[in-house]
């Protein structure tokens, strides 16, 4: 295993990205760190807020630098934010230097986990079909992660186990 290499998770807003990385991190005792929660503590205000007072465009400069600075850390558990892998940097850097896990849930399951979210700003104001639109849009992007989870009829315990099964093989 190269030294850098981190265990990514990505997948949509709701797939349970951080509560599946907070599990393995426990059980591989390894450091877990969730994107969102860290460009949270670093501006010091709610995702939601910085979308509202600074715009998509800010976020996601500020979302490229924290994820870029936190996949430089040692053999962590990265939960990325449901954008970050489009931005070509973070899918460049993911690809080439760690192992990374797409969590696929069906585009019903997805639209009911988030269309009524307040933290999600993305969504908080699209309509159910622009919800299917990015969730396909953005499926095509996420299916370039190394591994797929097909999530739908699985517990979590179950997600966790194959994707540790997977990256204890590496």
């Amino acid at each position: 295993m190269k030294s850098k290499e981190n265990l990514v998770i990505l997948g949509m807003m709701g797939s349970g990205k951080s509560s599946i990385g907070s599990i393995i991190s426990k059980k591989l005792n390894l450091d877990f760190i969730d994107i969102d929660q860290e460009i949270e503590k670093k501006i010091g205000k709610k995702i939601s807020k910085i979308f509202e007072i600074e715009g998509e465009e800010y976020f996601r400069k500020i979302e490229e630098f924290i994820t870029l600075k936190m996949l430089k850390k040692n053999k962590a558990i990265i939960s990325l934010g449901g954008g970050a892998f489009l931005n070509n940097k973070i899918k460049k850097e993911i690809l080439e230097n760690h192992i990374s896990f797409w969590l696929n849930w069906d585009i019903k399951t997805l639209v009911n986990r988030i269309k009524n979210s307040q933290k999600r700003p993305i969504a908080f104001n699209a309509s159910k079909n622009e919800l299917i639109e990015l969730i396909k849009k953005r499926s095509i992007v996420y299916s370039k992660a190394m591994y797929k989870v097909d999530c739908e009829k699985l517990t979590k315990n179950e997600i966790v186990d194959i994707i540790l099964k997977i990256y204890e093989a590496h």
